[in-house]
């Protein structure tokens, strides 16, 4: 009557694997380690710097205890573990020194770090602990807000420049064109002249919206954005100063950055073991800017290190097709460039393809016209220090579109491209909210969580082994099953476990035992109700599992409302209140009726269960 077939017991066995194995990476600890990542935008560090940073640290005697080369999205970056922290400090100054040529410009940027001790054959099967938010580990909390006036402005600056162009170029003439808030107007002497600029716009920018209008006596074109095409640009800001931010925040070395658009126009900021605010500031809101220049041909190809510079020419070292001579006046800066992609030319070779909006088109036209056959160089400078990206050779006059050749490789088109839509900022951003929380603080936010959970823990499994007996222990089984895994689950999604986190583990272990108190007493009622002891079981469970359900999903609504509507610390703990609802159904029911069916199924002539007093009415005496 109550057994598993053996496929449920392979479940079981399963998920107690599973369990096991994604739980324990988080009682490995860690160790002091360093991190080296690229400290130029030029430079991207390969996986042949690792075998670099070996011969750096044999040479010097400091022997570190593993070397991982890492990639983060489009950033790679070594880390080495070392045995104490006094090792971690020397490594530190050694590769600092032996890595880089100039120390007041490094290529390579070392931070101290640390590592997870996780066995490496538990890695390989993506075993890793879960990620410790601000609360339990400390560093710093930034909100950051961007600017979208001003990426509407510019946007609308651009729309501007290049209505202006296009009626140039199709020989149109207008009255003059204005902004007005939002709308461009555009005004005519004859409204002849305005269909015509009607047809053109609408099929050269397909973004926008025209409407006919007066001013005076004289016809006006109302020109506005789309909606659609606004929020594009909105999300294109956001999305362009995350992908700068991270590769910013790479430079303080933090091992497990949380960067991440909250709503519209928000971005949030975690660098947990971060204590140096002001640091951190400076490089998250550092300024950096793009420009066009064009190679000064005055000074030959190879000379340029000895050859005395023109006073309005500037000599770059740093970068690619370095040295080389540039003239300080730009043909164009960062502003003008909307987008860039990689892509093939015509010979199916890499390139990155650039666009220019309407005003940058006509500068870059104007410019390159009579100098086929030059180079031009694209600089990024940040932190007041300019990197040459590429240098070119114009072969035709350059428009609005054009494409950067001879790229080499896919990847390298990638990079640049990559470069010249993240190089800076989309958009200004202010600082909305900053929090530090000490290391000492989340250690003891670690020590309160662990001890009020094991406290709680241990006191349910004295309750239900005393008042339930051996049902009781299947029920603390259950529970254990239910905690090992939700960790696990937390582990695996790599989750970053808060304070508000713990709470809501604390509150699935009370909610895992309600659902085995319902089941232990749906079992005494049926005992006392004259059922045999295996029928007791079978229907303790099974009508216990409509009330189980039926608690468990309203509690599950409330936690979903809390994921979707809820932010920071409140999805944090909808998350793993979430998660302890699913692993807590299928532990309080199907582990512990497994159990019981694996301990009392095969007994034919079962005549008592281990469950605790079963109190029966007293039946009433009848007077004669």
């Amino acid at each position: 009557m109550n057994r598993y077939p053996l496929w449920k017991y392979i479940i079981i066995v399963v998920a107690l694997v599973f369990g096991v194995i994604y739980t324990v990476p988080n009682f490995f600890g860690e160790s002091p380690a360093v991190q080296i990542s690229s400290g130029k935008a030029t430079v991207k560090l390969e996986a042949g710097v690792l075998a670099r940073v070996q011969d750096v640290l044999q040479k010097g005697g400091l022997p570190s205890t593993g070397l991982y080369y890492e990639v983060n999205g489009a950033h790679g970056s070594v880390r080495a573990r070392f045995k104490d922290p006094d090792t971690q400090f020397k490594a530190k100054a050694l590769l600092e020194k032996e890595l880089n040529t100039d120390p007041t410009d490094p290529t390579y940027l070392v931070a101290f770090n640390l590592l997870h001790n996780t066995p490496q054959w538990l890695q390989s099967l993506h075993a890793f602990p879960m990620y410790l938010g601000l609360d339990l580990r400390g560093g710093v909390h930034f909100l950051l807000q961007v600017d979208t006036r001003a990426v509407l402005t510019k946007r609308l600056q651009g729309l501007q420049s290049g209505v202006r162009s296009l009626l140039r170029d199709k020989g149109i003439r207008h009255a003059g064109i204005s902004r007005n808030g939002n709308a461009i107007e555009v005004l005519y002497r004859d409204v002849d002249s305005r269909e015509k600029s009607r047809e053109i716009l609408a099929s050269q920018l397909p973004d926008i919206l025209l409407t006919d209008g007066v001013e005076g006596t004289d016809p006006k074109l109302v020109i506005t954005l789309k909606e659609a095409a606004l929020k594009t640009a909105q999300d294109d800001a956001v999305n362009q100063n995350i992908a700068t931010l991270g590769r910013r925040v790479n430079e303080l070395g933090v091992a497990e950055p949380i960067i991440q658009r909250q709503g519209a126009d928000r971005i949030v900021v975690q660098l947990p073991g971060v204590q140096d605010v002001s640091r951190a500031k400076d490089i998250i809101g550092r300024q950096a800017t793009l420009e066009v220049r064009m190679v000064d041909e005055s000074i030959s190809r190879g000379t340029e290190e000895t050859a005395a510079i023109p006073f309005n020419s500037e000599l770059f070292k740093v970068g690619k097709g370095v040295p080389v001579v540039l003239y300080k006046d730009p043909i164009i800066t960062g502003d003008y460039i909307s987008s860039a992609s990689a892509s093939f030319d015509q010979n199916q070779q890499p390139a990155v393809g650039i666009d220019l909006n309407g005003d940058g088109g006509r500068k870059m036209r104007d410019a390159t016209r009579d100098r086929v056959g030059k180079s031009m160089a694209i600089v990024l400078f940040e932190k007041g220090k300019g990197e040459v990206l590429t240098v070119a050779t114009i072969r035709d006059e350059l428009g609005a579109r054009f494409q950067i050749t001879g790229m080499g490789s896919p990847e390298a088109a990638g990079d640049l491209s990559l470069l010249l839509r993240a190089g800076s900022l989309a958009a200004p951003m202010d600082f909305v909210e900053e929090r530090t929380i000490g290391p000492q603080l989340g250690a003891e936010n670690i020590a309160k969580g662990f001890h009020s959970t094991q406290y709680g823990f241990a006191a349910i499994a004295v309750f239900m082994i005393i008042y339930y007996m051996l049902f009781g222990v299947f029920s603390v089984v259950a529970l254990s099953v239910n905690l090992l895994l939700l960790v696990a689950m937390l582990s695996t999604l790599q989750a970053t476990l808060t304070l508000p986190g713990i709470a809501a583990i604390a509150l699935t272990l009370g909610m895992a035992i309600d659902a085995n108190v319902l089941i232990n007493e749906r079992i005494r009622e049926e005992l006392r109700a004259g059922n045999s002891p295996q029928a007791a079981i079978t229907i303790g469970f099974d009508r216990a599992w409509a009330t189980i359900i039926d608690s468990n999903v309203t509690t599950m609504i409330a936690g979903l409302a809390l994921l979707i509507f809820g932010s920071g610390p409140i999805r944090g703990f909808a998350v793993v209140h979430c998660l302890g609802i699913m692993t807590s159904i299928f532990s309080s029911v199907f582990v512990s009726r497994g159990l019981a069916n694996l301990w009392y199924g095969r007994r034919k002539k079962l005549t008592s269960l281990s469950i605790g007093q079963i109190w029966k009415p007293t039946p009433e005496k009848k007077e004669l």
